[in-house]
């Protein structure tokens, strides 16, 4: 797959009817996936579900809860074949712009112990390693830690 692309990268709501080929993306890229109604439920609870889509084609989205003046970033993926070039990063600044909008303080998120370069990619934005949540992610023969990460907005 190309990232290159003639039209303009779009951020918009997700919808019920994106959520099966979100879970494509989920699928491809974790070995623990959320489920369909995880999303569904997600999206009917209120909270800040967008996807990435190019040229009609979704290749990445994420999930985000706002509570008071705290953003919490649920999950967020780019497709395999697309990560490296940029994307992931301008969908976090997008919900980051998102949390500044409703007035949050911080935004939070967990990154898998083994995940370095999402760890790295989250640290280059400004996020800052304040924690970590024992045995937090399901993981082959067991459970891995997560690093909390907070960005002071």
């Amino acid at each position: 797959m190309s990232a290159q692309f003639k039209e303009v990268p779009e951020i918009r709501q997700m919808r019920v009817t994106d959520i099966d080929r979100v879970i494509i993306i989920e699928q491809e890229v974790f070995l623990f996936p959320w489920t369909w109604g995880n999303f569904r439920d997600s999206i009917n609870s209120g909270y800040h579900c967008y996807v990435f889509e190019v040229e009609g084609n979704i290749i990445g989205y994420g999930v985000m809860t706002i509570y008071a003046d705290e953003a919490h970033i649920l999950t967020l993926s780019i497709a395999a074949g697309f990560q490296g070039a940029g994307w992931g990063e301008k969908l976090i600044q997008y919900f980051i712009s998102l949390a500044k909008e409703h007035h949050s303080l911080s935004v939070f998120l967990e990154v898998r112990e083994s995940n370095f370069g999402a760890a790295r990619l989250y640290e280059r934005i400004g996020f800052k390693p304040i924690g970590t949540r024992t045995g937090y992610y399901p993981a082959m023969g067991g459970r891995e830690d997560a690093i909390v990460m907070e960005l002071k907005l």
